[in-house]
């Protein structure tokens, strides 16, 4: 089981680190680079991936706001919290926004939104977005590879390599479900704060 869990990893691990840094993707990113740790993946790889899904992430999200303002689906995405003060700190600092949108656990969709609402340059945010999302993936990549150093040297070479892929699953999961549960916690914040 374990093998065959490997093998899969080695094959699409790279396509899900991409696919989960389309969305939030901090833990995709940090799974990569402790696969990377583990040498199913090559670091740079890892990184590059990660740049790559998290600029076409946040450029989809610009596109939809820019082009479907209208549309249902943007048109609820504007009523979730948060999407005010984003929009609001967008016109006010826009550099700065799309700079640092993607650090901000949950914001990330609402901030692609409210940049394609706003009046930025569409050259502008590109080029702010893939600055911001490459320093993003070096940062989060390295920190998953640090973090296979560390649990490494925690849990020693006693584990097989799988056993410590599984490890990895296991706490890359729980990583998400905790940042899931920070965001929803101050999503009903917002919300509350807003009503």
């Amino acid at each position: 089981m374990s093998d065959a869990i490997h093998h899969f990893i080695e094959q699409y691990g790279l396509i899900a680190v991409f696919l989960g840094c389309v969305a939030e993707g901090e833990s995709a990113a940090i799974l990569g680079g402790f696969f990377a740790h583990q040498h199913i993946f090559i670091l740079w790889q890892t990184v590059v991936v990660a740049a790559l899904g998290a600029f076409a992430g946040d450029t989809c999200f610009f596109i939809l706001g820019r082009s479907f303002a209208d549309h249902r689906y943007v048109v609820g995405l504007r009523k979730r919290p948060g999407f005010r003060r984003a929009y609001r700190l967008l016109n006010t600092h826009p550099n700065i926004f799309v700079l640092s949108n993607r650090y901000v656990y949950g914001m990330r969709l609402v901030g692609g939104i409210a940049a394609g609402l706003s009046n930025i340059a569409a050259p502008r945010f590109i080029v702010l977005n893939a600055i911001s999302s490459a320093v993003w993936a070096v940062l989060f990549s390295t920190i998953g590879y640090v973090f296979g150093l560390g649990a490494e040297h925690f849990i020693g070479q006693a584990l097989l390599r799988h056993e410590r892929i599984l490890v990895g699953l296991a706490i890359g999961l729980a990583v998400a479900v905790f940042a899931w549960l920070i965001a929803r916690h101050f999503a009903r914040k917002e919300r509350a704060r807003e009503n």
